[in-house]
Protein backbone atom coordinates (compact mmCIF):
# COMPACT_ATOMS: atom_id res chain seq x y z
CA UNK A 1 0.00 0.00 0.00
CA UNK A 2 1.31 3.49 -0.85
CA UNK A 3 2.12 5.73 2.06
CA UNK A 4 -0.97 7.98 2.34
CA UNK A 5 -1.56 11.38 3.91
CA UNK A 6 -4.93 13.16 4.22
CA UNK A 7 -4.58 16.91 3.79
CA UNK A 8 -7.29 19.22 5.11
CA UNK A 9 -7.48 21.36 1.99
CA UNK A 10 -8.96 24.83 1.55
CA UNK A 11 -7.38 25.62 -1.80
CA UNK A 12 -5.58 28.59 -0.29
CA UNK A 13 -1.90 29.38 -0.12
CA UNK A 14 -0.98 27.43 3.01
CA UNK A 15 -2.63 24.15 2.09
CA UNK A 16 -1.63 24.33 -1.57
CA UNK A 17 2.09 24.52 -0.81
CA UNK A 18 1.63 21.52 1.47
CA UNK A 19 0.93 19.26 -1.50
CA UNK A 20 4.41 19.22 -3.09
CA UNK A 21 5.95 19.31 0.39
CA UNK A 22 4.17 16.09 1.34
CA UNK A 23 5.81 14.34 -1.59
CA UNK A 24 9.23 15.98 -1.67
CA UNK A 25 9.92 16.67 2.00
CA UNK A 26 7.91 13.97 3.78
CA UNK A 27 7.95 11.09 1.28
CA UNK A 28 4.23 10.43 0.84
CA UNK A 29 3.29 8.66 -2.37
CA UNK A 30 -0.43 9.32 -2.11
CA UNK A 31 -1.74 12.77 -1.16
CA UNK A 32 -5.48 12.86 -0.54
CA UNK A 33 -7.06 16.31 -0.25
CA UNK A 34 -10.35 16.89 1.58
CA UNK A 35 -12.34 20.10 1.12
CA UNK A 36 -15.38 20.50 3.36
CA UNK A 37 -18.06 22.84 2.09
CA UNK A 38 -19.42 24.75 5.10
CA UNK A 39 -20.54 27.65 2.95
CA UNK A 40 -17.67 28.32 0.58
CA UNK A 41 -18.41 30.44 -2.50
CA UNK A 42 -19.12 28.08 -5.44
CA UNK A 43 -16.28 29.54 -7.49
CA UNK A 44 -13.84 29.04 -4.61
CA UNK A 45 -15.00 25.45 -4.17
CA UNK A 46 -14.51 24.80 -7.88
CA UNK A 47 -11.06 26.39 -7.83
CA UNK A 48 -10.03 24.20 -4.90
CA UNK A 49 -11.12 21.07 -6.75
CA UNK A 50 -9.36 22.11 -9.96
CA UNK A 51 -6.19 23.10 -8.13
CA UNK A 52 -6.09 19.83 -6.17
CA UNK A 53 -6.38 17.81 -9.35
CA UNK A 54 -3.86 20.03 -11.13
CA UNK A 55 -1.42 19.26 -8.34
CA UNK A 56 -2.07 15.53 -8.74
CA UNK A 57 -4.00 14.68 -5.60
CA UNK A 58 -6.88 12.32 -4.97
CA UNK A 59 -9.56 14.83 -4.04
CA UNK A 60 -12.79 14.69 -2.00
CA UNK A 61 -15.32 17.52 -1.69
CA UNK A 62 -17.85 17.05 1.09
CA UNK A 63 -21.05 19.10 1.26
CA UNK A 64 -21.63 19.71 4.98
CA UNK A 65 -23.60 22.96 4.82
CA UNK A 66 -26.84 21.70 6.37
CA UNK A 67 -24.96 19.68 8.98
CA UNK A 68 -23.02 22.83 9.84
CA UNK A 69 -26.23 24.80 10.31
CA UNK A 70 -28.11 22.22 12.36
CA UNK A 71 -25.31 20.78 14.51
CA UNK A 72 -22.97 23.75 14.90
CA UNK A 73 -24.62 27.11 14.08
CA UNK A 74 -27.90 26.33 15.86
CA UNK A 75 -26.11 25.34 19.10
CA UNK A 76 -24.09 28.56 18.79
CA UNK A 77 -27.29 30.59 18.50
CA UNK A 78 -28.77 28.90 21.57
CA UNK A 79 -25.59 29.73 23.50
CA UNK A 80 -25.41 33.28 22.07
CA UNK A 81 -22.00 32.12 20.85
CA UNK A 82 -19.45 34.89 21.17
CA UNK A 83 -15.83 35.34 22.18
CA UNK A 84 -14.64 38.87 23.03
CA UNK A 85 -17.09 40.39 20.55
CA UNK A 86 -16.52 37.79 17.83
CA UNK A 87 -19.63 35.75 16.89
CA UNK A 88 -17.97 32.36 16.62
CA UNK A 89 -17.85 31.39 12.94
CA UNK A 90 -14.47 30.02 11.83
CA UNK A 91 -14.05 28.51 15.30
CA UNK A 92 -17.18 26.37 15.14
CA UNK A 93 -16.50 25.20 11.58
CA UNK A 94 -13.08 23.72 12.33
CA UNK A 95 -14.32 20.73 14.38
CA UNK A 96 -16.71 19.74 11.58
CA UNK A 97 -14.00 20.09 8.92
CA UNK A 98 -11.63 17.98 10.99
CA UNK A 99 -14.34 15.37 11.62
CA UNK A 100 -14.96 14.95 7.88
CA UNK A 101 -11.22 14.58 7.28
CA UNK A 102 -11.15 11.88 9.95
CA UNK A 103 -14.03 10.04 8.26
CA UNK A 104 -12.14 10.03 4.94
CA UNK A 105 -8.92 8.94 6.65
CA UNK A 106 -10.69 6.04 8.36
CA UNK A 107 -12.30 4.96 5.09
CA UNK A 108 -9.11 4.93 3.01
CA UNK A 109 -6.73 3.79 5.74
CA UNK A 110 -4.54 6.90 5.87
CA UNK A 111 -1.11 6.84 7.52
CA UNK A 112 -1.07 10.51 8.54
CA UNK A 113 -2.90 13.83 8.56
CA UNK A 114 -1.63 17.18 7.31
CA UNK A 115 -3.00 20.69 7.81
CA UNK A 116 -1.83 24.19 6.95
CA UNK A 117 -2.15 25.82 10.37
CA UNK A 118 0.64 27.89 11.82
CA UNK A 119 2.06 27.57 15.31
CA UNK A 120 0.70 30.99 16.28
CA UNK A 121 -2.97 30.48 15.55
CA UNK A 122 -5.98 28.79 17.08
CA UNK A 123 -6.87 26.37 14.29
CA UNK A 124 -4.06 23.96 15.11
CA UNK A 125 -5.77 23.29 18.46
CA UNK A 126 -9.26 22.97 17.01
CA UNK A 127 -8.31 20.60 14.19
CA UNK A 128 -5.85 18.41 16.05
CA UNK A 129 -8.16 17.94 19.04
CA UNK A 130 -10.70 16.20 16.79
CA UNK A 131 -8.07 14.15 14.99
CA UNK A 132 -6.50 12.95 18.23
CA UNK A 133 -9.90 12.24 19.75
CA UNK A 134 -11.02 9.90 16.96
CA UNK A 135 -7.70 8.68 15.49
CA UNK A 136 -5.27 9.07 18.41
CA UNK A 137 -2.45 7.01 16.93
CA UNK A 138 -2.29 8.78 13.56
CA UNK A 139 0.60 11.26 13.13
CA UNK A 140 -0.26 14.88 12.33
CA UNK A 141 2.03 16.97 10.12
CA UNK A 142 1.92 20.77 10.15
CA UNK A 143 4.61 22.10 7.77
CA UNK A 144 3.91 25.79 8.47
CA UNK A 145 4.48 25.17 12.17
CA UNK A 146 7.36 22.71 11.83
CA UNK A 147 9.31 24.78 9.31
CA UNK A 148 8.24 28.21 10.64
CA UNK A 149 7.30 29.35 7.13
CA UNK A 150 6.43 32.96 6.37
CA UNK A 151 3.76 34.09 3.96
CA UNK A 152 6.36 35.72 1.70
CA UNK A 153 8.36 32.48 1.54
CA UNK A 154 5.20 30.50 0.73
CA UNK A 155 4.34 32.84 -2.14
CA UNK A 156 7.82 32.47 -3.63
CA UNK A 157 7.72 28.68 -3.14
CA UNK A 158 4.32 28.47 -4.86
CA UNK A 159 5.62 30.49 -7.79
CA UNK A 160 8.65 28.17 -8.13
CA UNK A 161 6.41 25.10 -8.07
CA UNK A 162 3.86 26.54 -10.50
CA UNK A 163 1.07 26.56 -7.93
CA UNK A 164 -1.67 29.06 -8.86
CA UNK A 165 -2.42 31.40 -5.95
CA UNK A 166 -4.51 34.52 -5.37
CA UNK A 167 -2.23 36.26 -2.90
CA UNK A 168 0.60 38.65 -3.64
CA UNK A 169 3.10 40.37 -1.36
CA UNK A 170 0.96 43.50 -1.60
CA UNK A 171 -2.44 41.82 -1.10
CA UNK A 172 -1.59 39.12 1.38
CA UNK A 173 -5.00 38.78 3.04
CA UNK A 174 -5.81 35.43 4.56
CA UNK A 175 -9.56 34.89 4.27
CA UNK A 176 -11.71 32.14 5.74
CA UNK A 177 -15.38 32.00 4.85
CA UNK A 178 -18.32 29.89 5.90
CA UNK A 179 -22.09 30.23 6.29
CA UNK A 180 -21.82 32.08 9.59
CA UNK A 181 -19.02 34.53 8.87
CA UNK A 182 -15.84 35.66 7.14
CA UNK A 183 -12.51 36.27 8.85
CA UNK A 184 -9.92 38.47 7.17
CA UNK A 185 -6.37 38.82 8.45
CA UNK A 186 -2.77 39.23 7.37
CA UNK A 187 -0.69 41.95 5.82
CA UNK A 188 -1.21 45.42 7.25
CA UNK A 189 -4.41 44.25 8.95
CA UNK A 190 -2.10 42.92 11.64
CA UNK A 191 -1.38 46.54 12.62
CA UNK A 192 -3.90 47.62 15.29
CA UNK A 193 -4.03 51.21 14.02
CA UNK A 194 -4.30 50.45 10.27
CA UNK A 195 -7.77 51.33 8.91
CA UNK A 196 -9.08 48.26 7.04
CA UNK A 197 -9.41 48.93 3.31
CA UNK A 198 -12.85 48.62 1.78
CA UNK A 199 -11.62 45.85 -0.53
CA UNK A 200 -11.50 43.29 2.30
CA UNK A 201 -15.30 43.34 2.65
CA UNK A 202 -17.56 41.24 0.44
CA UNK A 203 -20.77 40.71 2.41
CA UNK A 204 -21.39 44.21 3.76
CA UNK A 205 -21.67 47.62 2.17
CA UNK A 206 -19.93 50.59 3.71
CA UNK A 207 -22.41 51.73 6.40
CA UNK A 208 -22.01 55.28 5.16
CA UNK A 209 -23.30 54.16 1.75
CA UNK A 210 -26.10 51.97 3.08
CA UNK A 211 -29.73 52.95 2.30
CA UNK A 212 -31.07 56.09 3.97
CA UNK A 213 -34.27 54.25 4.86
CA UNK A 214 -34.12 51.65 7.67
CA UNK A 215 -35.00 48.04 6.92
CA UNK A 216 -37.35 46.39 9.41
CA UNK A 217 -37.52 42.61 9.68
CA UNK A 218 -39.21 40.03 11.89
CA UNK A 219 -37.53 36.81 13.00
CA UNK A 220 -39.56 33.98 14.43
CA UNK A 221 -37.96 31.45 16.77
CA UNK A 222 -39.02 27.99 17.90
CA UNK A 223 -37.09 26.14 20.59
CA UNK A 224 -34.31 28.72 20.44
CA UNK A 225 -33.60 28.64 16.70
CA UNK A 226 -34.87 30.88 13.88
CA UNK A 227 -37.55 29.26 11.71
CA UNK A 228 -39.14 32.16 9.81
CA UNK A 229 -38.19 35.52 8.32
CA UNK A 230 -40.88 38.16 7.77
CA UNK A 231 -43.58 35.55 8.16
CA UNK A 232 -42.11 33.07 5.70
CA UNK A 233 -40.94 29.75 7.16
CA UNK A 234 -37.75 28.37 5.67
CA UNK A 235 -34.95 25.91 6.53
CA UNK A 236 -32.08 27.24 8.61
CA UNK A 237 -29.60 27.34 5.73
CA UNK A 238 -31.84 29.47 3.52
CA UNK A 239 -32.89 31.70 6.41
CA UNK A 240 -29.30 32.48 7.34
CA UNK A 241 -28.46 33.27 3.72
CA UNK A 242 -31.43 35.65 3.45
CA UNK A 243 -30.54 37.45 6.69
CA UNK A 244 -26.96 37.79 5.42
CA UNK A 245 -28.22 39.60 2.32
CA UNK A 246 -30.55 41.97 4.17
CA UNK A 247 -28.10 42.78 6.96
CA UNK A 248 -25.13 43.14 4.63
CA UNK A 249 -27.06 45.50 2.35
CA UNK A 250 -27.62 47.73 5.39
CA UNK A 251 -23.98 47.68 6.49
CA UNK A 252 -24.56 45.38 9.47
CA UNK A 253 -21.95 42.81 10.46
CA UNK A 254 -18.49 44.41 10.31
CA UNK A 255 -16.29 43.62 13.31
CA UNK A 256 -12.82 44.99 14.10
CA UNK A 257 -11.47 43.82 17.46
CA UNK A 258 -8.38 43.02 19.45
CA UNK A 259 -8.56 39.33 20.30
CA UNK A 260 -6.68 37.17 22.78
CA UNK A 261 -5.64 33.95 21.07
CA UNK A 262 -5.32 30.66 22.89
CA UNK A 263 -1.53 30.75 23.14
CA UNK A 264 -1.62 34.23 24.66
CA UNK A 265 -0.98 36.43 21.65
CA UNK A 266 -3.07 39.56 21.36
CA UNK A 267 -4.04 40.04 17.70
CA UNK A 268 -6.16 42.33 15.60
CA UNK A 269 -9.01 40.51 13.84
CA UNK A 270 -11.50 41.61 11.20
CA UNK A 271 -14.75 39.75 10.63
CA UNK A 272 -17.93 40.00 8.59
CA UNK A 273 -20.87 38.28 10.31
CA UNK A 274 -24.09 39.94 9.10
CA UNK A 275 -26.57 37.18 9.99
CA UNK A 276 -24.93 36.49 13.35
CA UNK A 277 -25.06 40.18 14.31
CA UNK A 278 -28.83 40.10 13.73
CA UNK A 279 -29.89 36.62 14.85
CA UNK A 280 -27.94 36.46 18.12
CA UNK A 281 -29.23 39.83 19.44
CA UNK A 282 -32.74 38.71 18.49
CA UNK A 283 -32.26 35.44 20.37
CA UNK A 284 -30.93 37.30 23.40
CA UNK A 285 -33.94 39.65 23.35
CA UNK A 286 -36.31 36.70 23.36
CA UNK A 287 -34.43 35.00 26.19
CA UNK A 288 -34.68 38.20 28.22
CA UNK A 289 -38.45 38.09 27.79
CA UNK A 290 -39.01 34.47 28.82
CA UNK A 291 -36.28 33.68 31.37
CA UNK A 292 -36.35 34.41 35.08
CA UNK A 293 -33.88 36.87 36.57
CA UNK A 294 -31.76 34.05 38.03
CA UNK A 295 -31.82 32.07 34.76
CA UNK A 296 -30.62 35.12 32.83
CA UNK A 297 -27.77 35.75 35.26
CA UNK A 298 -26.63 32.13 35.27
CA UNK A 299 -27.01 31.69 31.51
CA UNK A 300 -24.72 34.66 30.91
CA UNK A 301 -22.01 32.70 32.75
CA UNK A 302 -22.87 29.48 30.92
CA UNK A 303 -22.79 31.23 27.54
CA UNK A 304 -19.39 32.72 28.29
CA UNK A 305 -17.92 29.33 29.21
CA UNK A 306 -19.56 27.74 26.16
CA UNK A 307 -18.03 30.43 23.96
CA UNK A 308 -14.58 29.82 25.42
CA UNK A 309 -14.83 26.07 24.80
CA UNK A 310 -16.13 26.59 21.27
CA UNK A 311 -13.41 29.14 20.54
CA UNK A 312 -10.85 26.54 21.64
CA UNK A 313 -12.43 23.91 19.40
CA UNK A 314 -13.28 21.64 22.34
CA UNK A 315 -16.50 20.52 20.69
CA UNK A 316 -16.44 17.09 22.29
CA UNK A 317 -15.48 18.18 25.80
CA UNK A 318 -17.91 16.74 28.39
CA UNK A 319 -18.06 20.15 30.08
CA UNK A 320 -19.55 21.57 26.87
CA UNK A 321 -22.21 18.86 26.99
CA UNK A 322 -22.91 19.78 30.62
CA UNK A 323 -23.36 23.43 29.71
CA UNK A 324 -25.64 22.52 26.80
CA UNK A 325 -27.87 20.51 29.15
CA UNK A 326 -28.74 23.77 30.91
CA UNK A 327 -28.89 25.78 27.68
CA UNK A 328 -31.20 23.28 25.96
CA UNK A 329 -33.50 23.06 28.96
CA UNK A 330 -34.36 26.74 28.53
CA UNK A 331 -34.71 26.81 24.74
CA UNK A 332 -38.27 25.39 24.37
CA UNK A 333 -39.48 28.65 25.96
CA UNK A 334 -37.35 30.73 23.58
CA UNK A 335 -40.21 30.72 21.12
CA UNK A 336 -41.76 33.84 19.65
CA UNK A 337 -41.16 36.80 17.37
CA UNK A 338 -38.55 39.57 17.43
CA UNK A 339 -38.79 42.75 15.37
CA UNK A 340 -35.55 44.47 14.37
CA UNK A 341 -34.52 47.66 12.62
CA UNK A 342 -31.35 47.68 10.49
CA UNK A 343 -29.88 51.04 9.59
CA UNK A 344 -26.42 52.06 8.36
CA UNK A 345 -24.47 49.43 10.27
CA UNK A 346 -26.68 49.21 13.35
CA UNK A 347 -29.15 46.53 14.40
CA UNK A 348 -31.73 47.41 17.04
CA UNK A 349 -34.41 45.21 18.61
CA UNK A 350 -37.65 47.19 18.46
CA UNK A 351 -40.14 44.60 19.71
CA UNK A 352 -40.53 41.05 20.96
CA UNK A 353 -43.37 38.68 21.85
CA UNK A 354 -43.73 35.13 23.12
CA UNK A 355 -46.41 32.86 24.56
CA UNK A 356 -43.92 32.21 27.39
CA UNK A 357 -43.28 35.87 28.21
CA UNK A 358 -42.74 36.53 31.92
CA UNK A 359 -44.31 39.94 31.52
CA UNK A 360 -47.64 41.38 32.58
CA UNK A 361 -48.57 44.79 31.25
CA UNK A 362 -51.31 44.96 33.87
CA UNK A 363 -48.78 44.54 36.68
CA UNK A 364 -45.94 46.58 35.17
CA UNK A 365 -47.83 49.58 33.80
CA UNK A 366 -47.65 52.91 35.69
CA UNK A 367 -51.34 53.36 34.89
CA UNK A 368 -52.40 50.09 36.50
CA UNK A 369 -53.68 49.71 40.08
CA UNK A 370 -53.60 45.91 40.09
CA UNK A 371 -50.30 45.95 41.97
CA UNK A 372 -50.86 47.45 45.43
CA UNK A 373 -47.83 49.73 45.67
CA UNK A 374 -48.40 50.42 49.35
CA UNK A 375 -47.32 46.85 50.09
CA UNK A 376 -43.79 47.77 48.99
CA UNK A 377 -43.25 50.05 51.99
CA UNK A 378 -42.14 47.29 54.34
CA UNK A 379 -39.87 45.71 51.74
CA UNK A 380 -38.18 49.02 50.98
CA UNK A 381 -37.51 49.67 54.68
CA UNK A 382 -35.52 46.45 54.99
CA UNK A 383 -33.57 47.04 51.78
CA UNK A 384 -29.82 47.23 52.45
CA UNK A 385 -30.32 46.75 56.19
CA UNK A 386 -26.93 45.22 56.93
CA UNK A 387 -25.10 47.85 54.90
CA UNK A 388 -26.95 50.60 56.75
CA UNK A 389 -26.08 48.97 60.08
CA UNK A 390 -22.41 48.90 59.11
CA UNK A 391 -22.40 52.60 58.28
CA UNK A 392 -24.13 53.34 61.62
CA UNK A 393 -21.45 51.38 63.52
CA UNK A 394 -18.67 53.16 61.62
CA UNK A 395 -20.16 56.57 62.42
CA UNK A 396 -20.50 55.68 66.14
CA UNK A 397 -16.91 54.46 66.27
CA UNK A 398 -15.67 57.64 64.60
Amino acid sequence: MPKTVVLVYSGGLDTSVCIPMMREDYGFERVVTVTVDVGLPPEELKQAEEKARLLGTEHYTIDAKREFVENYIFPAIKANGDYQGYPLSTAIARPLIALKAVEVAQRIGADAFCHGCTGKGNDQFRIEFVMRTFMPDTPIIAPMREKTLTRSWEIEYAQRKGIPIGQSKEKIWSIDENLWGRSIEGGRLEEPDFPPPEEIYQWTVDPRKAPDTPAEITLEFENGVPVALNGTRMPGLELIQEVHKIAGANGVGRIDIMEDRMIGLKVRENYECPAAKVIIPAHQALEALVCTKEERAFKALVDQKWGELAYAGLWYDPFKEDLEAFINNIQPRVTGKVHLRLFKGSCAVIGRSSPYALYSEDLASFDSKTFDQSEAVGIVKTHGMQARMWHLIRRNQG
